[in-house]
């Protein structure tokens, strides 16, 4: 038997759960469909949100043949092929899930078939397409972004499955609590309806009272150790930043090697790490961020297996590395005075006046050129007058911070006297 996600997997738009702003009434998406005359596009959003569902509607309205592939296990070769098909149909639409795993070869392979309009592209991706999507590729396509389910579409798919299922139409059901349910399933749809098939599977009992405690049972059992879209990605995310930041490179290998094992994006790692070398690094060791950032470039150059070697490297160095979130600090504090202060002013010595006009009104009047000066400093204010004198940076406590904090001392006197 098909898992519950599969056997209820929607066919109309009508009976799609959620994405209402893309396929409701009057919405642009649906109305492409119903015209069969949709764009090439990118589905972009969550795990179990209905990308691929979408997809297969669309398979199903459009009088045209229609391909998948798989970017995890497809190549430069299965897209040509593709493409050739679609040739002698003279159309096809191809649903490339998971496209964001293609490399830029694969995706300039789809070029020249979709600017021809022999294929009509539809990506699903979890990433950001803007990162993760060939330029020229997102340039030729309309990007739809899907938001997470709600409690209330969660339960609504729910009852919809208690009622229009074969099998659990014959189950005497009844669902007491759901938060459990909707907490593991993390707004996942396909998640949620095979974690209610696992659970009253399970449950030898008539009623079959669902309740918290007993998904969880179930869940801690059943549930794979490592889900790239569930509770425990993110737990292991955060093991792994934290002991980034608490200087410990054994447990930040360790939940490295848990990821890598459990089939997390490289490229996902690679960029908290660029993230993290700012955040928790900053100006105690500027070389953090630059290993970081061609971590991050080689590992998009080099690709899985041999990428683990060098997120190793570069996870062991940042763990290693003397700390300061002083930066991190500094951009919070400004923009919450930012938020509080609203638009102060430019002080008019420090504005731009590339106009005569602009000069007689005093722009840049009084403006001292910092390089005109000894040392190449010269005292004047750069903040709004509202805010003048405002301590935004305070430099940590580590060797490479305290030589930056010597020398504001040095230059500015009292006014940056930390």
């Amino acid at each position: 038997m098909q898992p519950l996600a599969e056997r209820l997997r929607p066919v109309t738009l009508d009976e799609l759960v959620g994405q209402e702003h893309l396929t409701g009434k009057d919405s642009i998406l649906r109305k492409a469909i119903e015209k069969g005359m949709i764009p090439s596009m990118i589905l972009w959003g969550p795990p179990g949100v209905g990308k691929t569902t979408i997809a297969n509607i669309i398979a199903h309205t459009l009088q045209v043949p229609f391909y998948t592939l798989s970017a995890i296990s497809a190549g430069v070769k299965e897209v040509r092929e593709v493409i050739e098909m679609a040739r002698r149909q003279h159309h096809a639409v191809l649903f490339i899930d998971e496209i964001h795993r293609f490399n830029k070869s694969q995706q300039d392979a789809l070029l020249g078939a979709v600017e021809k309009g022999i294929i009509t592209l539809i990506g699903a991706t979890t990433e950001n397409p803007s990162f993760e999507v060939n330029a020229a590729v997102l340039s030729r396509s309309q990007v739809y972004v899907l938001k997470p389910l709600g409690n209330d579409e969660l339960m609504q798919l729910l009852r919809q499955a208690m009622e229009r299922d074969e099998w659990l139409r014959t189950k005497n059901i009844e669902l007491k609590e759901t938060t459990a349910l909707f907490n593991i399933s993390g707004g996942d749809a396909r998640k949620l309806l095979n974690l209610f098939e696992l659970v009253v599977t399970t449950l030898q009992e008539d009623p079959i009272m669902i309740t918290d405690q007993k998904v969880m049972d179930i869940a801690q059992q059943r549930v794979a150790i490592y889900d790239k879209s569930g509770e425990q990605h993110y737990d292991i995310i955060s093991a792994f930043i934290k002991s980034i930041r608490g200087s410990d490179p054994n447990a930040a290998v360790y939940w490295l090697a848990r990821m890598i094992d459990g089939g997390e994006d490289v490229k996902f790692i690679a960029r908290r790490l660029v993230i993290l070398a700012s955040e928790d690094i900053g100006n105690a060791n500027p070389n953090a961020l630059l290993l970081a950032t061609n971590c991050f470039q080689a590992v998009n150059l080099i690709g899985y297996p041999e990428s683990r070697i060098i997120l190793s490297q570069c996870v062991t160095y940042l763990a290693s590395s003397a700390k300061s979130n002083a930066s991190y600090m500094a951009i919070n504090t400004a923009q919450s005075i930012v938020a509080q202060t609203g638009d102060l002013p430019v002080p008019m010595h420090i504005r731009n006046a590339p106009t005569k006009m602009m000069k007689e009104m005093g722009y840049s009047k009084g403006y001292g050129y910092a390089h005109d000066y000894e040392n190449n400093f010269v005292m004047q204010e750069f903040l709004p007058d509202a805010i003048k004198g405002t301590k935004l940076y305070n430099p940590g406590n580590n060797p490479r911070e305290d030589e930056l904090r010597r020398y504001l001392k040095n230059l500015w006197k009292e006014k940056y006297n930390y």
